[in-house]
């Protein structure tokens, strides 16, 4: 159930136990848990044409920022978990680009594959891919998760 912002959602509809202390809100008596998805961590074949196409939308700003030096959202929590790893966010957009292409459409937005160095692998998340899943699942759309 999303409520107002769809930057929350009730915690009565999350599994429990799933989430850090750190992010839960209150909002009036309810506990809510925060929302700051960017770039998903679950594999692109689990997402709807509207979040695969908006995550690679985000990566692509992400990666501006990271490999121009941009200050705009560089102190955002999902833009500041990539610091360091541009060739995981590339390993990210190749598994994206992978995924529109086999649903039928055609990508023109090709990342510098030199400009990726650092971790190849995302060690740090906003939030955990059980959380991913479950946030999902409680939005309006087609993901089949």
């Amino acid at each position: 159930m999303i409520l107002g912002c769809s930057h929350f959602l009730c915690r009565s509809k999350l599994a429990t136990g799933q989430a850090g202390a750190n992010r839960w809100q209150k909002r009036g008596d309810k506990l809510l848990f925060k929302i700051n998805m960017r770039i998903w961590d679950i594999n692109p074949k689990k997402l709807c044409n509207k979040h695969l196409f908006g995550e690679h939308r985000e990566l692509h700003a992400i990666w501006s920022i990271l490999t121009n030096d941009k200050k705009g959202y560089r102190n955002h929590p999902e833009t500041k978990r990539w610091v360091g790893k541009n060739k995981a966010l590339f390993v990210r957009h190749e598994q994206l680009v992978k995924e529109i292409k086999r649903r039928g459409y055609h990508h023109n937005s090709p990342l510098n594959k030199n400009l990726s160095c650092g971790k190849i692998k995302q060690d740090e998340f906003v939030n955990t891919k059980a959380e991913q899943k479950i946030i999902l699942k409680h939005k309006n759309c087609d993901c089949p998760l």
